[in-house]
């Protein structure tokens, strides 16, 4: 989640219309840039001793059960061509095989899921429904999924990385698992998150680090890191997660998967921890799939819909030649990183591949009001009140413990959290103290920045922009980098769905990605194009493991 960004947002508060606040901006944005590269000059060269730490492989893949896509599973296991069991013991084994390289898992139920596997079996072997009737009813009968810890399944853990004096546990489905259960979908585990979802790395007091299966020396990404780690090491072939700023795109990139962020309330949020009662909660959160294979994404995501009208605008044909390409390199804005030049390379040769497969058009595009971005999207998010918080005294989310004596607990070693939260309580009060003038000036920018876009997209466009501005970095390094963060979050902000893709490897054998943006409502148009990227790039590419298969 991108609320912790509150600290950058009040150093930028008392800009204003006049061009004198517009110079400020610009001389506080240059500060923070400064402030950050000093960070980075202290931090990275003890972080980077982490590279020194031996590193583990996740096994290699045994079954080529592993390899086959949520959309092939379903078809094999309704023919009756795949046993049921078969495939959910293959994913159990997979899950016990990286799990202790990877530290992804915070809860299984897999007994409870082979139950379920057999019983559908001895189902399929009495039922005379037709095929497809069984594809109408259950198109993921079947098929295998995991859930992010924060997103409630039922009588598994929901505590959302924090340490508490009871187990808390899931006493009902959120909307989403409901909904992929109806579908025949069996969950088989809840996985890693940061301490209430509140950080791009996965790491909490209670389950500890998450490591990414491609170097098992750095980060998977957060909030959904748990869920990306799994995914992309094979260990799962569907995943609910979620999204305040990029908690799906954030993990997928840097696991090499992909990931959707749909359009604003297309899925139901309820079931989250943390959770708010704000009436502008629904616009930046949602929940949302992270897949391996890009045609498993239509899919899934009209079982997790609420929506009839998501389900007709996924069911539309898309011909590629007939969509409008645009694409940004960059947001423009001093507050954030350069891209790193192999990503800029790798869109570079998608448009190439567009121009001479398609025969369309890649236009670049500039909309000045970008370089407001990590303003405007930093404020936005910090204006939320009534967040589930760890200082919640009651069950009013605005009613607060002291924070003061909550930092006095971390830093003599009694605190049970994680910095993130600690920071975000004393900022938060600190940005609410604020008189509600020094946000109305933001609010406007993002509201140009949504307006300009959706003028550009229309119904028939999608923007081609960079997930970040690196590959998967080491942990803590977050922090340093936590401005570059708005090459996700601008798309909350503003509402605006988006699929991350993998482009392939880096020299280092790190993945890197790129994001797909549309109009609202118009989630089949990047899933579209997101299909067009994998085959251009190969898609997911297997982690590297202890042995070599031939």
């Amino acid at each position: 989640m991108a609320l912790e960004l509150s600290f950058l947002v009040v150093l930028c508060s008392e800009m204003r219309l006049s061009n004198y606040g517009e110079v400020l901006n610009a001389i506080i944005k240059r500060l923070i840039r400064v402030l950050l590269f000093l960070l980075s000059c202290l931090m990275i060269p003890l972080l980077r001793l982490r590279a020194l730490r031996k590193q583990r492989r996740c096994p290699p893949i045994g079954n080529k059960i592993l390899y086959m896509s949520a959309t092939e599973l379903a078809a094999k296991i309704r023919k009756r061509e795949l046993a049921c069991e078969e495939v959910v013991l293959a994913y159990i084994q997979r899950c016990r095989d990286v799990d202790p390289v990877l530290n992804a898992i915070v809860e299984d139920r897999f007994d409870e899921a082979l139950e379920e596997a057999r019983s559908i079996d001895v189902f399929l072997k009495s039922s005379d429904k037709p095929e497809e009737t069984l594809k109408n009813e259950t198109p993921l009968l079947g098929v295998p999924i995991t859930v992010k810890e924060s997103i409630s399944l039922a009588g598994m853990s929901h505590a959302a990385g924090r340490r508490t004096k009871d187990r808390v546990l899931a006493l009902n489905d959120s909307d989403a698992v409901r909904r992929a259960k109806k579908a025949g979908a069996i969950p088989l585990l809840v996985s890693n998150t940061p301490e209430m979802c509140m950080c791009w790395e996965t790491f909490n007091n209670v389950t500890g680090t998450t490591w990414n299966p491609y170097d098992t020396n750095r980060t998977p990404g957060g909030s959904s890191g748990g869920e990306a780690a799994l995914v992309s090491s094979a260990a799962s072939i569907l995943s609910i997660a979620s999204d305040i700023g990029g908690s799906v795109r954030l993990p997928a990139m840097f696991c090499g998967i992909f990931g959707h962020k749909p359009t604003p309330e297309w899925i139901g949020a309820d079931g989250h921890m943390p959770d708010c009662d704000d009436p502008a909660w629904p616009a930046f959160f949602t929940m949302g799939p992270m897949v391996r294979y890009s045609e498993d994404l239509n899919l899934f995501l009209k079982v997790l819909t609420r929506s009839s009208d998501a389900v007709a605008r996924l069911n539309e044909e898309v011909q590629l030649s007939s969509i409008k390409y645009y694409y940004m390199e960059e947001i423009g804005s001093s507050a954030v990183g350069s891209i790193d030049g192999e990503i800029i390379r790798g869109m570079r040769e998608f448009f190439k591949h567009l121009e001479t497969v398609q025969g369309v058009k890649v236009q670049q595009i500039e909309i000045p009001e970008m370089t407001y971005a990590f303003e405007a999207s930093a404020s936005m998010l910090v204006q939320l009140d009534g967040v589930d918080t760890i200082f919640k005294k009651g069950a009013n989310p605005r009613e607060w413990r002291s924070v003061f004596m909550e930092f006095l607990r971390y830093i003599t070693f009694m605190s049970p959290h994680t910095f993130p939260n600690l920071v975000y309580g004393v900022l938060k009060k600190v940005g609410n103290a604020l008189p509600r003038s020094h946000t109305k000036w933001y609010e406007k920018k993002n509201d140009l920045i949504k307006k300009r876009l959706q003028e550009i997209l229309g119904d028939d466009g999608v923007l081609i922009f960079p997930s970040f501005t690196s590959a998967a970095h080491y942990p803590y390094e977050i922090y340093h980098k936590i401005c570059d963060t708005t090459y996700m979050m601008i798309f909350n902000s503003i509402g605006l769905p988006v699929t991350q893709c993998p482009m392939g490897l880096n020299r280092k054998g790190l993945p890197i990605g790129l994001q797909v943006v549309g109009n609202a409502g118009r989630d089949n148009l990047t899933i579209a194009v997101a299909r067009e990227v994998e085959r251009a790039f190969g898609g997911w590419q297997e982690p590297p493991s202890t042995e070599v298969v031939v």
